[in-house]
This record gives C-alpha cells, structure tokens and sequence, in this order.
C-alpha cells in the first residue's frame, strides 16, 4: 500500500479545510516546496496536490507550485482541481504531474474526460469519485449530485479508468478514521480497480486496518499536519 502525502493550495499555500469548507481553513506552510521535500525526506515517493482555488475557479490556478515541487524533488506527483480543460490539462502534463485527477470533469463534461482517457491512458488519469451518502459530490464538494458512487465509478471502469482517489466528505478532515465500509465495497465490486483511499485517517491504526484491506493507496493529510501520525512513523511503515 503506498502512503500518499497530500498538499492542499490555496493562494499558493499549504492549507487543509474541515469537510471541504473554505471557511474553515488553516494554513500550514506558506512555502509548500518545504513540506514536499520533508515527505520526500521521509522515504516517501508520492504527493496529491490539490488546487483549491482552481477547483473553485474551475481553471487551473496553482500550476506553478506544481512546477516548483516536481522540479526540485523526485516525488511523483498527482495533481487535482481546477482541470476543465485540454488546455489545463496540458499546463499540468507540462509542469511535471505524472497524474492528474479529474473528479468534477468525470461528471459535468463526460466525454472531454473520456478523451483525455483515451489519449493519456489509464496510467495517467485517476477517477475522482468523491462521496457524500454515498453519491457524488463535485466541485470542491460543493455540489452535491444523485449519481450513485458504486455505479459512478463502474460506467469509468468500462471505460478504462484503472485508478480512482475516493473521499467521504463527511469524514475528511474530521481525524474521525476513514471510510472502510465506502472502500470495502467499491473493491468487492471492482476488484481490478486500483482504490486509493481518502479522507478521515488519524492514526497508524487506521493506516494498518486500510492495508489489511489491500487498498492500493492511502491519501494521508490532516493526520500529519497535527502531529496525529509522524513522518518516522510513515517511513517505518513504507519500509515494512
């Protein structure tokens, strides 16, 4: 299982939201090329970066920290928010993303997501499948949808899609432990997916109980920003 470090951007900052509210945000570091290089220091080989403000402004808004980090470290990076369009998607290729996840797109522009599935391949694109209820939320989680995860996820799967990052956005940023039955399920009904957990994380037991589930990621944010899981800790478990 690879532990995924995540760093959230607002106004080029490192910051975390409670359940992805903007009002309730608190910046970590305003230097996040830092918090990168401690990750990638602690034996890590990954980082989810999420453009905040792009996914509010539904354009891509921070790629230049994006270029910053890949640049300067060797982490590979999945970058999130704001990604509408080929020309997004484009800037984001060009500034050293080895990823790129399309969770809003997926929904509201269908076939635009379906052809960069195409061209890029299941290697480069990740499935954004964010859930409240058990339905999809999109754009910064501030819309809610009726589109159904499980089924959400399986039309993408058909298509193709070989990775996808899950969030129950009523345990993100809460400390409360993730979402196993949300996970659980959606690897008995897509057992060739690659599943990448997120949201809630806040211990080392929690890290352990998502392993024993053989998911293939886990995207670990608040948790270390707290002090509720230490990087010596996360090193310890990709060594093992």
């Amino acid at each position: 299982m690879f532990i995924i470090p995540a760093i959230d951007l607002i106004e080029g900052k490192a910051v975390r939201l409670t359940q992805g509210d903007y009002s309730q945000k608190t910046v970590y570091n305003a230097h996040p090329l830092e918090v990168a290089k401690e990750f990638e220091g602690a034996g890590l080989t990954r980082l989810h970066l999420v453009d905040l403000d792009g996914a509010k402004a539904k354009k891509v808004i921070n790629w230049k920290v994006l270029e910053t980090i890949t640049t300067q470290t060797r982490l590979q990076v999945d970058f999130g928010g704001g990604v509408q369009s080929d020309e997004d998607l484009k800037i984001v290729f060009e500034s050293g993303a080895t990823q790129v996840t399309g969770g809003s797109i997926a929904v509201k522009n269908p076939d635009l997501f379906a052809s960069w599935l195409s061209q890029y391949g299941g290697e480069k694109m990740i499935l954004g499948a964010d859930a409240k209820n058990e339905r999809i939320a999109v754009s910064g989680w501030e819309e809610g949808t009726q589109l159904w995860v499980y089924d959400f996820v399986k039309q993408w799967e058909e298509k193709g899609i070989q990775y996808i990052i899950s969030t129950d956005v009523a345990k993100d940023g809460l400390l409360q432990g993730p979402s196993f039955d949300l996970y659980q399920k959606l690897q008995e009904q897509s057992p060739a997916l690659r599943v990448i957990a997120s949201g809630g994380v806040s211990s080392m037991a929690d890290l352990e109980k998502l392993a024993e589930m053989n998911v293939y990621g886990v995207i670990v944010g608040k948790a270390i920003y707290e002090g509720r899981v230490s990087l010596k800790d996360l090193s310890t478990f990709v060594e093992n």
